[in-house]
């Protein structure tokens, strides 16, 4: 049970308003949870339940973890706290780090390849016990950092879905936690004391630099405009396609005005 106060209510909330607004959860939906041990999979889960239980439909959870096999990663803390806390609890250990050192192409993202095997297993996993579909702890700075590191980098207009179909068309990606803010999710693991862990990785913290720059430049702007975060979460519900140059939708649009 988290501690019931004013900021775990605000989580709370913002969390349920975006499983609303996104139908991210129906009746007779069995969710696997990605717990990896991090703060945001720890308030991810907690909420979940919490919702749950007052929830006008009816639905399972199942944490989740998948160990790639990282030398020092202590699962078995993960483990011990989740049963404390009487979840249902799948523990799936993996070679990932052998097939990483072993099939990697020279000069390519050693987190990015381990993020594809580690998703692979996660829907090998949600197939085994059934469940249709996978939440992930992304938050809102995740969507907004995500954001500006595909125009920055990409060339792309593009962020993150709430909500997913997957490649295989069995399962679906839910991000649940879309309108939390990360100062949030960290206030909510100090008051709750969440045992966090991190996964081990060798190269943890030397491939992000691109997702750190943009949370400095956003703690940056922050700092000018303290709404910032949420007008640019906003600004992701309310896309203006004539303003924008992407051929396609201009194309899209002409033939819906002639046929209009």
């Amino acid at each position: 049970m988290l501690l019931d106060n004013a900021h775990f209510r605000k989580v709370k909330r913002l969390t349920g308003k975006a499983v609303g607004d996104f139908n991210l959860i129906e009746d007779g939906d069995r969710i696997a949870v990605a717990v990896s041990g991090g703060k945001d999979s720890y308030a991810l889960l907690h909420i979940l339940t919490q919702l749950q239980r007052r929830a006008p439909i009816n639905y399972e959870l199942i944490a989740v973890n998948v160990d790639a096999g990282f030398p020092g990663y202590r699962k078995d803390v993960l483990e011990d706290y989740l049963r404390q806390c009487g979840f249902q609890v799948h523990m799936e250990s993996t070679n990932c780090t052998q097939i990483i050192e072993e099939k990697r192409r020279p000069g390519s993202s050693y987190c990015a390849f381990c993020a594809r095997l580690r998703r692979g297993v996660l829907y090998f996993v949600a197939d085994r016990l059934g469940c249709n579909k996978i939440a992930l702890g992304h938050h809102l700075d995740d969507f907004i950092e995500t954001l500006l590191l595909n125009q920055f980098y990409a060339g792309k207009l593009a962020a993150m879905s709430p909500k997913l179909l997957a490649d295989n068309k069995r399962h679906t990606v839910i991000r649940p936690l879309v309108y939390v803010e990360e100062s949030d999710i960290i206030k909510l693991a100090r008051q709750n004391e969440f045992p966090v862990i991190d996964c081990g990785c060798p190269v943890m913290g030397q491939e992000d630099q691109k997702r750190q720059r943009m949370k400095q430049l956003l703690t940056e702007l922050a700092d000018e405009n303290p709404y910032l975060k949420r007008s640019m979460i906003r600004a992701l519900s309310n896309v203006q396609p004539r303003h924008l140059l992407d051929r396609e939708l201009v194309r899209l649009m002409a033939l819906d005005e002639q046929e209009s």
